[in-house]
């Protein structure tokens, strides 16, 4: 049975990436034109960095790709791996404005349906003339009850530790597709614009790492063309361009799309900025970031990264921005600034979690709640997260999520499972209120999970604000520990439809299950 076309033609709006931010400054703007590539009217156009698909829902899903010259993107979609009667979207026209990157949103699509889709680019002027086509698949979500999987994690090319083609490159996304989940939800850190590379790195075992280095990875991120720089450096990576095209992204921001532990208004003093303005930078990353990402989120100033994607009747996914938002790092507990989320991405998770049908509600936390996560950047004692480190009354920013977990409670907000990554370990955490310094909730947990390919890192400490309890861990012997010494990790949810019970699988770089969680949902 082919598309139900009048549906897929009725919904089939289409969009390209977005306008410019108004603080790009002139010198950004024309370091992006001086990098523009010369186009090459003779040939065919081609992608460039494969092809992604993202918030995929139901009904919708956007589709993503780059091309070398300006064309125009089209996208095929199918339930037939041959693509025989396949709906066509007509998508928008890659310009250099955008780094001919770009995105055709699909809607009217079938739910619970594997389906496949390919991009082609096609010539401006000559009429016929098309690229060689890209192929990708994405799963819709249900509409009844049925089973559901996916994976998560965080932080690609950290610390240094880039793309190694010796050792597989970044083989962890080998691991994650054999899983064969639905989606992947990416908790940030997708890349580090702070993290300059060297072609090679000497290891403690006498070994050298041997980085594949692009002109954009041997300095700091400052500009728009760097900062795109950053993002297609992974996408030259095989495997993640192979599990880009099988597995769909959720995708929010931490830290490293623009520096280390940044807050808006701050103003840097780091070895190799001549930009001091983080809100500068942070614009320039944001814009690259939407650019580079099969987001459903709009590119122009205050589009909004926090969002619910709907995944069935058993699934809610809760995609936090604790970012955009977020009060400077600081040891003064008692401030009653923003926080990390702001009064109104707490104001929309309090309706959004409310209204949520779901059996299971995911929280997509980029920074975790219960680890103290300290902010040494420049020599400050000063905090980068929620947790307090005292053990005592919500203090800080600890009060946001207080006010979150008691208002779940008095409204009977169940099933909620806090899912994030930051600290380059993988551990588990019970929040008991019968041991917490803050009891007005009812007991959860949060499963942290990565790096992706980066300097592993931890233990961290808990805080026992929230009554944490540390169930699981595993940790590397050092700081900084290359991936080459293992010590990566994402994490599986799976959701069994006939008994809706939920099972996470925390797993190592080969995809081995270190821990395993099943979760039954409280009625």
């Amino acid at each position: 049975m082919e598309l139900d076309r009048r549906n897929l033609l009725r919904g089939g709006l289409v969009a390209g990436g977005g306008a410019a931010l108004g603080l790009l400054s002139s010198g950004t703007a024309g370091a992006a034109a001086r990098t523009a590539p010369a186009f090459v009217r003779s040939g065919r156009a081609r992608v460039t960095h494969g092809v992604q698909a993202g918030d995929v829902t139901a009904r919708e899903a956007v589709v993503w790709t780059r091309s070398d010259r300006p064309a125009r993107m089209l996208v095929e979609v199918s339930r037939r791996p041959d693509f025989r009667g396949a709906d066509r979207f007509r998508g928008p026209v890659l310009t250099p404005d955008t780094d001919l990157t770009g995105k055709t949103f699909l809607r009217g699509l079938p739910a619970g349906e594997e389906l496949h889709y390919r991009v082609v680019l096609a010539d401006l002027d000559r009429h016929g003339v098309t690229s060689a086509p890209v192929v990708g698949r994405l799963r819709t979500a249900p509409r009844k009850r049925a089973d559901v999987s996916f994976v998560w994690s965080g932080d690609l090319a950290g610390q240094g530790w880039g793309i190694n083609p010796e050792l597989g490159g970044y083989r962890i996304f080998d691991a994650m597709a054999a899983v064969n989940p639905d989606f992947f939800l990416c908790s940030g850190d997708l890349v580090y614009s702070d993290g300059p590379m060297t072609p090679t790195v000497a290891l403690p075992d006498g070994r050298t790492w041997r980085n594949l280095v692009t002109p954009e990875k041997t300095k700091v991120a400052e500009t728009l063309a760097e900062y795109r720089g950053q993002f297609r450096y992974n996408l030259e990576d095989t495997a993640f361009r192979a599990f880009n095209a099988r597995v769909p992204m959720l995708y929010q921001w931490d830290d490293h799309e623009v520096l280390n532990n940044w807050y808006p208004g701050e103003v840097i003093d780091r070895p190799g900025y001549t930009e001091k303005r983080v809100d500068v930078l942070a614009a320039r990353a944001r814009r690259a970031m939407f650019e580079y990402t099969p987001t459903t989120v709009r590119a122009q100033v205050g589009g909004r990264i926090f969002r619910k994607v709907s995944y069935g009747p058993l699934l809610d996914v809760f995609m936090l921005d604790m970012r955009t938002y977020k009060n400077p790092n600081t040891t003064d507990t008692e401030k009653s600034g923003p926080g990390l989320l702001g009064a109104e991405q707490v104001a929309w998770l309090k309706r959004e979690l409310r209204a949520s049908k779901a059996t299971w509600k995911i929280i997509a936390n980029d920074l975790p709640l219960g680890l103290v996560v300290p902010d040494g950047t420049e020599g400050k004692p000063n905090l980068e997260g929620v947790a307090q480190g005292d053990n005592g009354k919500p203090l800080g920013r600890e009060r946001e999520f207080a006010d979150i977990l008691g208002y779940a409670k008095k409204h009977r907000v169940r099933n909620m499972v806090w899912l994030t990554a930051d600290v380059h370990y993988t551990a588990a955490h019970y929040y008991d209120p019968a041991k917490a310094a803050f009891s007005d909730f009812d007991p959860f947990w949060e499963f942290v999970s990565g790096p992706l390919n980066a300097g592993a890192f931890g233990p961290n400490a808990l805080d026992g604000t929230f009554g944490a309890t540390l169930k699981f861990q595993q940790a590397p012997p050092h700081a900084n520990t290359s991936p080459a010494e293992g010590f990566q990790f994402f994490g599986q949810v799976a959701i069994d439809a006939a008994s809706e019970t939920l099972t996470v699988t925390l797993r190592d770089l080969d995809g081995k299950a270190l821990y395993t969680k099943p979760l039954t949902p409280v009625r």
